[in-house]
């Protein structure tokens, strides 16, 4: 099978796990023996811009000529049998979908977020969880400034919602979501249901690593607000007022808005030990050899890839219950979740972490069988397969 994957990767200075999930994904259809051609762009390109081009960005997240006329003239010459669409935003924008149409080739589309009925993608404004754009137009979004707390900066992301809303119901051939919650979230989509797919990431097979555990706790990720960064400060902070001196150790991987915030409040806390961002590599060094994985999302995550790839290392996540964490970790088996938003919650939680290791050791041992039984990537791979095939005999008409 011929397939063109369409993804517009996030900047660099923000790691993401979409722009992973796209890769390894590419790379396993790859090895099955699938030609697959990567088309799009990278949000790295915008600092290079000059200012009047950077002053056309709004204009391009609404609709790019540049993107319509270059994917038209990919489409012609790979002749691909499935478009997989991934992120479109903010320089491919919904042309991808017209020039598919045109062309006369299927699209299944991977939606990795809430940005079909939410203009910043997340469902989180201002330290709390939002719906208030489900549903309907977008309206709240500008009148709240959601996208980077500005009107103005909403606007073409509200724009483009609506204009291209029937686009986005009516070109695809079927859509993947990646989570059963995100897909209950995002009915107000208004999706035809029987194009509806719930298929999770590809987390790719390692060995167990046989690493020694250390009293640690690690955090892996964005340091920000959405996912949790002051959450996990205060829940710290209440946990070690609590415990007892020779308590757990808090290892922190990675970087983001808030981190000088959190680089300031580790100097002063013996117990953290903060890493700064680091390569896939060491990052699953770090889990594999940690006691578990903490996940204090305050926005309602659609997969979180740390989980399930912490899993894969037999090293149990501790998360916020709710979201997808709630139908992805079972708790008292392979995991432990919290109550959302509660930092004193997050703190009973790594307590019990502390005081029960034996229990943690098992919980892992549990975690790599759910790894094993429900994220093989083996089988995500011909789910994958699967449903192209079935956007090629079912596809959408306008």
């Amino acid at each position: 099978m011929r397939i063109l994957l369409i993804h517009n990767r996030y900047r660099s200075s923000a790691p993401s796990g979409e722009n992973r999930v796209v890769d390894q994904e590419g790379e396993a259809l790859a090895a099955l023996g699938h030609e697959v051609i990567p088309f799009g762009r990278s949000s790295d390109e915008i600092g290079q811009w000059s200012l009047a081009k950077k002053m056309s960005l709004p204009a391009r997240t609404v609709w790019s000529r540049e993107t319509y006329r270059e994917l038209r003239t990919a489409l012609h010459a790979h002749r691909p049998d499935v478009v997989h669409v991934h992120n479109t935003f903010p320089l491919l924008s919904a042309s991808v979908l017209y020039a598919c149409r045109d062309m006369g080739v299927p699209v299944v589309a991977t939606i990795h977020n809430y940005r079909l009925e939410c203009a910043n993608g997340t469902f989180f404004r201002r330290g709390a969880v939002c719906h208030d754009c489900a549903g309907g137009l977008p309206v709240p979004a500008i009148v709240h400034g959601c996208y980077r707390e500005s009107r103005a900066a909403t606007l073409p992301v509200a724009l483009a919602m609506g204009l291209h809303r029937q686009a986005w119901t009516s070109l695809i051939s079927a859509y993947v979501f990646i989570s059963a919650s995100q897909r209950d979230l995002l009915r107000g989509a208004d999706l035809a249901p029987d194009r509806v797919f719930v298929r999770y990431n590809l987390i790719p097979f390692r060995d167990r690593p046989q690493a020694d555990r250390t009293p640690t706790v690690v955090y892996a990720g964005r340091l920000d607000e959405p996912k949790g960064a002051r959450l996990l400060m205060a829940g710290w902070d209440s946990y070690r007022r609590a415990a007892r001196e020779s308590g757990l150790k808090l290892v922190i991987a990675g970087g983001g808005a808030l981190g000088d915030e959190v680089a300031e409040w580790a100097s002063s806390r013996p117990s953290v030990e903060l890493h700064g961002p680091v390569s896939g590599d060491r990052c699953a060094e770090l889990i594999a050899r940690a006691r578990a994985v903490l996940l204090p999302s305050a926005w309602e995550e659609t997969f979180g890839l740390v989980a399930i790839e912490a899993m894969a290392a037999g090293v149990p996540p501790v998360a916020a219950d709710h979201g997808s964490f709630a139908e992805l970790i079972i708790p008292g088996v392979d995991g432990a979740l919290f109550g959302p938003g509660e930092p004193d919650a997050l703190a009973l939680a790594i307590a019990d972490v502390d005081r029960n290791p034996e229990r943690y050791e098992e919980y892992g041992r549990q975690a790599r069988k759910t790894y094993e039984q429900r994220f093989d990537p083996r089988q995500s791979v011909e789910e994958l397969i699967d449903i192209y095939q079935y956007a090629i005999m079912h596809p959408a008409r306008s």
